[in-house]
């Protein structure tokens, strides 16, 4: 679990996070929402030990998670940008299998477990068809999904994601959630996901937290964040909740 105690980020003489103390699951979907700048990324680069806090003390299965020495911190969990790094010329199985190095190291011979694992993951996301491909002849989804076989083949209890839909379109945003939603329950790993549709997240987040100007301004299930007070609060809008034609969820929309 990771835990998080009197957090503060501080930029220009002024506090732009501020959490007095949260816990994430390692076996939910946590969806992290809230309007640009209001410290959603910040919050994210903290948990997956990107950036250091001013004050406060972020803490991964009781230990200071500052304490980790970096390949034992990506046993633990895995971490994917929102800026992804170039990886021009791999082919899709060689980028799934730099999940491997927290295991083997730089000079660690691969195993027949680790070509296994990387299958497993190829699989799992369904970009095996892929493996001798050119990452640079990928779909955004397909990439996308190539990136999150990677996290896969880390064997991460706990994955943390800044944006994954955020270059996707609709169709494609709705099915990589689809797939990050089933990858939870198949495989008991937790997510951390930071999205900016309101009902997006809904639809598949088991908790939801909402930052307003760097502070915790909701952390609860999805039904408790459908309210339109909630919302129109937490976005400063007209909110309004209309009935769906298919579930009982209502989506949200502008006024």
């Amino acid at each position: 679990m990771l835990r998080l105690e009197n957090i503060e980020v501080i930029r220009q003489e002024r506090s732009i996070l501020r959490v007095p103390q949260l816990e994430v699951a390692e076996d939910q979907v946590t969806v992290i929402l809230g309007h640009n700048g209001s410290g959603k990324s910040t919050l994210m680069k903290l948990l997956a030990r990107q950036l250091q806090p001013d004050r406060g003390e972020v803490f991964l299965e009781q230990k200071p998670i500052a304490r980790f020495s970096q390949r034992s911190l990506a046993q633990k969990l895995a971490f994917l940008p929102q800026q992804l790094p170039e990886v021009g010329g791999l082919t899709v199985k060689d980028l799934v299998l730099l999940g491997r190095y927290p295991w083997r190291g730089l000079l660690g011979r691969w195993q027949a477990s680790d070509f296994a694992r990387v299958d497993e993951a190829m699989q799992a996301t369904d970009v095996l068809k892929y493996r001798d491909q050119s990452t640079d002849l990928l779909s955004g989804g397909e990439r996308q999904r190539a990136w999150i076989a990677m996290l896969l083949a880390q064997e991460a209890p706990l994955l943390l994601l800044d944006e994954p839909t955020s270059a996707l379109d609709l169709s494609h945003q709705y099915e990589l959630m689809q797939l990050l939603s089933r990858l939870n329950r198949d495989t008991g790993r937790g997510l951390v996901i930071i999205l900016h549709d309101i009902n997006l997240a809904c639809r598949y987040a088991d908790r939801v937290l909402a930052l307003k100007q760097g502070e915790l301004a909701f952390d609860g299930r999805p039904d408790q964040l459908l309210d339109e007070s909630h919302l129109s609060g937490l976005y400063e809008l007209d909110i309004r909740l209309c009935p769906h034609p298919l579930n009982k969820q209502p989506v949200a929309v502008v006024a």
